[in-house]
């Protein structure tokens, strides 16, 4: 469909008047070109949608037939509009006008792409998202200006032309219409820049640089390149060689040249090696030519983490690290650092912190919302706006990858609490609580007041709720129906009934050739009180065992049958489906010191696992703790002393 283009320059200096002198001409263009077809306006941000509709509305108010935009008949508007909940989108429809931005509800969204896809409503007014997002094409597009507020810059920068061509493309409708109209409304002082790049081609040019190390790092950890010369001639193969080779300035080369090209891009490699063994993320070899992948850099990789991240976290966890520190530091990461900080949120963070556990500063940074959003998470606050339950899910979104790298990361050093508080972390976030609040606040509908009927029959934590519900429901649902009801009590039995509940055995077995094969049986005792003597297994100093734990479920009536199936966590505040996994550790409390660490998944049916250490050097006798942790609830988490009586080296312990 043939496209006819109209770009408009406004003065003004300031971004908010310059975008209120748009409404008319929006109005008249929409009179003219589209006055009965669908029309598309495009707007920087979700407040931008609600002032150009409030601003149409006053115009088609003046007009004999306000209702004009309107293709449906009012009942029809009317009982449509009730189950919407959005109250600018309500009256904006009642005038035939939708509003589309991220911030709406799901449901409310679907309505208004049902309205405009069957030209119930003509007008559509969306954020610049949409152009990417949902094909919905137009007779009329309207781009009302081409800038938006970054938070980073604290200023309004342009759109990519990339994105004003995506919008203006929306317009003309395929079978329906001969020719679509594009209306783009600029700041004059960029009307020129618009109409000279609007009609011409665009290059498309590589970003490659910004990332390089990032990108290397990922290489290096597959096995790709091996050495700085690897490095090289992979460059060579990139895209970013072949604008570089036609576009050379653009890079920052002054000209195409063997030997200029060779030092520019010696140097990029240079400085991104660099810039990884910096980050920990790589280690050069003495032939200063070898690249050798970290642990480090391979946790980067894995969990497609940056560089700089995996500095900040290797610089700053330390092995007494708390939650909240390491809660500081998950916000802290770059991968948060795009987090949208809008035009006067700094203000509803100021309040937001007022509600907040944890004292936070700089209200306009986005790891201050950021951390801000995880307490409030937490604590189970009511968020200020659509917009920052859009923000909680991407926070959330990310989240787990980050902690499951910060305990990768201290688990390579060794380091037991900083673990401990990372998985504890982990189930904070899955239950939407703080670790220091009762475990039963986690089950659904029970609040501070219900914990006092919990309390009534000497209830107090989850795995006594979960044990008088499996043996004796009826004491519980007496004490229980005065607040909950027959149908509450029903929700929190059956989600008791749907937690976990493990047995445990434990053995070890000795796997250097001076020990003893035979496997000894770890006689599990109350975590209080005298040790025995035949609790105390012998073991050599400094040879390696093997720890056999044998976990299998209480209730059978709950087990899936097959060690490591996949079983979906009970997790309603998590926004997206969550299954469960585990975590095995095995510690000395002592000295701090993480001693094996494994993942697995699922325990609902009977399963084996092995994790193999080493014995200290040290002949007496030593205390290790096993740790048997849920990464999804809380206050689940169970542990198993270890007694090891360390014996010379060569004995046959």
């Amino acid at each position: 469909v043939p496209l006819e283009v109209h770009v408009s320059g406004f003065p003004g200096k300031h971004y908010c008047p310059r975008m209120a002198l748009m409404n008319k001409p929006t109005y008249r263009a929409i009179q003219q070109h589209s006055p009965d077809k669908p029309v598309l306006i495009f707007v920087s941000s979700r407040r931008q949608t609600r002032l150009t509709a409030l601003d149409l509305i006053a115009f088609l108010a003046a007009e004999d037939n306000p209702r004009q935009w309107l293709h449906m008949p009012d009942h029809k508007m009317d009982s449509v509009i009730q189950g919407v909940h959005d109250q600018n989108l309500k009256l904006a429809l009642a005038f035939g006008i939708g509003l589309h931005h991220a911030g709406l509800q799901e449901k409310d969204r679907r309505i208004v792409e049902e309205l405009f896809v069957n030209q119930r409503i003509q007008v559509l007014i969306a954020t610049a998202t949409l152009a990417w997002g949902v094909n919905f094409p137009a007779h009329l597009v309207v781009v009302k200006g081409t800038e938006y507020y970054d938070a980073k810059a604290s200023r309004y920068v342009d759109f990519p032309i990339t994105d004003v061509l995506q919008m203006i493309g929306r317009a003309g409708r395929p079978q329906f219409d001969d020719q679509g109209v594009a209306v783009v409304l600029v700041h004059d002082l960029k009307k020129k820049f618009y109409n000279k790049f609007l009609y011409e081609p665009f290059p498309v040019e590589s970003s490659l640089i910004d990332v390089l190390p990032d990108h290397v790092n990922a290489e290096v950890v597959a096995g790709t390149i091996r050495s700085t010369q690897d490095c090289l001639d992979y460059m060579t193969w990139t895209y970013f060689y072949r604008r570089l080779l036609q576009n050379p300035t653009y890079y920052g080369l002054e000209k195409v040249e063997p030997k200029l090209m060779s030092s520019f891009l010696s140097n990029l490699v240079s400085k991104s090696v660099r810039t990884l063994q910096d980050s920990y993320c790589l280690e050069v070899d003495s032939d200063e030519r070898t690249l050798i992948s970290t642990a480090v850099g391979k946790i980067a990789s894995f969990y497609y983490l940056s560089h700089e991240t995996m500095r900040l976290l290797y610089d700053q966890l330390s092995v007494d690290a708390s939650i909240e520190k390491i809660l500081y530091l998950l916000t802290q990461v770059k991968e948060y650092s795009e987090l949208p900080v809008r035009h006067n949120e700094d203000l509803i963070n100021g309040d937001l912190a007022k509600a907040c556990p944890i004292p936070v500063d700089s209200l306009d940074s986005p790891h201050t919302k950021a951390h801000l959003l995880f307490q409030a998470h937490f604590s189970r606050l009511q968020l200020p706006s659509s917009d920052y339950i859009t923000d909680l899910k991407s926070v959330l979104d990310q989240a787990i990858r980050i902690l499951q790298a910060i305990i990768d990361i201290v688990a390579n050093q060794g380091w037991l609490a900083p673990a401990l508080s990372g998985i504890v972390l982990l189930q904070m976030i899955i239950q939407a609580r703080w670790h220091s609040e009762n475990t039963l606040l986690t089950l659904p509908l029970v609040d501070n007041s219900v914990l006092e009927d919990f309390a009534s029959v000497s209830v107090h934590s989850l795995p006594e709720a979960m044990h008088l519900v499996a043996h004796s429901p009826k004491v519980l649902e007496k004490a229980l129906q005065g607040r909950l009801k027959e149908r509450g009590f029903q929700q929190v039995r059956d989600a008791l009934l749907k937690l976990p509940s493990q047995s445990v055995r434990i053995s070890i077995q000795g796997l250097s050739s001076s020990t003893s094969k035979e496997w000894m049986q770890v006689k599990l005792q109350p975590l209080q009180g005298p040790v025995m003597d035949s609790h105390w297994l012998p073991v050599s100093a400094g040879s390696e065992y093997m720890l056999l734990v044998q976990v299998s479920h209480r209730d059978q009536r709950h087990s899936d049958g097959r060690a490591g199936s996949s079983v979906q966590a009970l997790a309603p505040h998590y926004p997206k489906p969550k299954d469960e996994s585990w975590f095995l550790v095995l510690g000395d409390r002592e000295r701090k010191e993480l001693v094996a660490l494994k993942r697995t998944g699922s325990m609902r049916a009977s399963c084996r696992h092995h994790l193999t250490f080493r014995v200290p050097q040290e002949v007496g006798r030593v205390i290790y703790t096993l740790f048997l942790l849920s990464d999804s609830y809380l206050g689940l988490d169970q542990q198993y002393y270890v007694y090891l009586d360390v014996e010379p080296a060569g004995s046959k312990a």
